[in-house]
């Protein structure tokens, strides 16, 4: 993205203690410079907050104080090229969509060749392979199952492995998702085609009146649940997805029961002597019903009510406040009702000797501006929580966190806990918007080498985050970057850090 032409390029830095210096090449960006100034010794590295109350790091990282570079007074974008369009297809075309891509294509291509007599098993059995799809689609969306797999895989791999080998597993775990849509998506076509075979056939087969209602049923909730998740609806009508998504899943839940349960003529029976119990129990689509059935119900048996207490220190943010600590990494859903729209946030917190841990809920929508505008003494949340990008932080030596605003909500725990990874945290009014507590805790838990903390809105201009990435990146010996910003941000910071060569990971819409 190129720079607007009545923007020139500056060669300062603002800094808190240090006296920037102009770049011998003529770039934007500041020197790093090492020296005594402002009455911080920086050949320790130690700084503190300056004038403008804009905290900055130093220490082992660079040799001497680090001049944050800044862009030129009102350049948003530190991106001064177009980004290849490779890098464009890279960031676009993520493991996510490769995931979806896989999916939908290898069950596309089993109708296709069941439909021609070359899958007799997919022909015969139609429904077992809708409901694998859909234990699939349940799995990698339940709470338990996603931190059994997550603390396996990082026990395994977590830092001796080449590092391409843990940057692919974290690309797959991130991008479970795929496989969710892809699923969902591929069981639907499944049904489908169940149905119609069903209806050409019933004569041969003797399919019942009944048989055949109820699959028409189940195709139109499971299509309705399926046009409800649909990139554009979740978008502007969120609420409405939640509620749809969650209702028309059990009711598809319910139906496909009793389609499972009355469709013993679809199949030849596993024992034509037997009752038709013994054959339902002995049947694989009997099994499939009871494994998804497990995966949506489980989760909701750790539904408790518990009492919060909800600061507001601006408007736009509340501070949720919860009794015991948590590990870094986890994400947890709350809610207002037990069985309503749950909101997945980030988890803050020191430990899990803590005694209590954190949730940052920014204003984005009439379910937040309610827990600002009337913040309740109780809510509802899942005990069980699910490992979220961050927890993969195990698998490196050394990464870097770079957040704007609320984003500080799912890294910050990182931070804290774990001593080998760095913190960047944009945002304007900062002190002002999110309050006293999350500066205390940096303050009291990170060393001051370890962060950088920058008020765009006090120093009136925005940090040049590629050239400090890139910095930072190279002196801290970082292996991974981890963004959370919003979508455009995340956007920019992806396509610079795969420009630049940077290992990077950032959150998606639905990742």
């Amino acid at each position: 993205m190129q720079m607007p032409p009545d923007s020139e390029p500056t060669t300062q830095a603002t800094t808190a203690v240090a006296t920037p210096a102009e770049s011998k090449e003529g770039s934007r960006a500041p020197s790093v410079r090492a020296g005594r100034e402002g009455g911080v010794d920086l050949e320790k590295g130690r700084t503190g907050r300056g004038t403008s109350g804009t905290i900055y790091s130093s220490g082992d990282l660079l040799p001497g104080e680090y001049a944050v570079p800044v862009l030129g007074q009102g350049v948003k974008s530190a991106l001064t090229k177009p980004v290849a369009r490779a890098t464009k297809w890279r960031v676009w075309y993520n493991p996510y969509r490769q995931l979806f891509t896989f999916c939908l294509t290898l069950n596309l291509v089993g109708i296709l060749l069941a439909s021609t007599d070359h899958f007799p098993y997919g022909k015969r059995h139609g429904p077992a392979i809708t409901l694998g799809n859909i234990v699939a689609c349940c799995a990698v969306r339940n709470e338990a199952f996603l931190r059994v797999v997550f603390y396996v895989l990082v026990k395994i791999f977590q830092k001796w492995t080449p590092l391409g080998v843990r940057i692919w597993l974290t690309a797959f775990l991130q991008h479970l998702g795929g496989i969710h849509s892809g699923c969902a998506v591929s069981a639907f076509a499944w049904l489908i085609y169940t149905t119609v075979m069903i209806f050409q056939h019933h004569k041969q087969t003797g399919a019942s009146e009944s048989s055949m209602a109820w699959a028409v049923i189940t195709c139109v909730i499971l299509g309705a649940t399926w046009i409800a998740a649909m990139p554009w609806i979740r978008e502007r009508h969120h609420n409405w997805f939640e509620r749809n998504h969650r209702y028309a899943g059990w009711s598809t839940l319910g139906s496909v029961w009793i389609f499972v349960c009355i469709a013993d003529t679809l199949n030849r029976p596993v024992n034509p002597n037997k009752s038709m119990g013994w054959n339902l129990v002995h049947s694989q689509e009997f099994w499939f019903t009871v494994g998804v059935t497990i995966l949506i119900f489980f989760p909701w048996f750790t539904v408790r009510k518990v009492p919060v207490e909800i600061t507001t220190p601006s408007p736009r943010v509340a501070i949720v406040k919860f009794q015991r600590g948590i590990q870094q990494g986890l994400l947890g859903r709350i809610s207002r009702t037990a069985t309503l729209e749950y909101h997945g946030f980030g988890i803050i917190s020191e430990g899990i000797g803590s005694g209590c841990h954190y949730m940052i809920v920014g204003v984005q929508g009439d379910w937040t501006r309610g827990i600002v505008n009337e913040p309740p003494a109780q809510l509802y949340t899942r005990e069980m929580k699910f490992a979220g990008l961050p927890y993969l932080a195990h698998l490196y030596r050394r990464g870097i966190c770079i957040c704007t605003g609320s984003g500080i909500g799912a890294v910050l725990s990182t931070c804290v806990q774990l001593d080998n990874w760095y913190l960047i945290w944009i945002g304007a009014n900062m002190e002002e918007t999110f309050g006293p507590v999350l500066f205390d805790m940096i303050a009291r838990k990170i060393p001051r080498d370890r962060y950088i903390v920058f008020d765009t809105k006090k120093e009136g201009r925005r940090p040049d985050t590629v050239k400090m990435l890139k910095d930072i990146y190279d002196s801290f010996k970082a292996e991974v970057v981890i963004i959370t910003s919003n979508p455009k941000g995340n956007k920019e910071l992806m396509q610079a850090c795969k420009e630049n060569n940077m290992h990077s990971f950032g959150p998606l819409w639905d990742s």
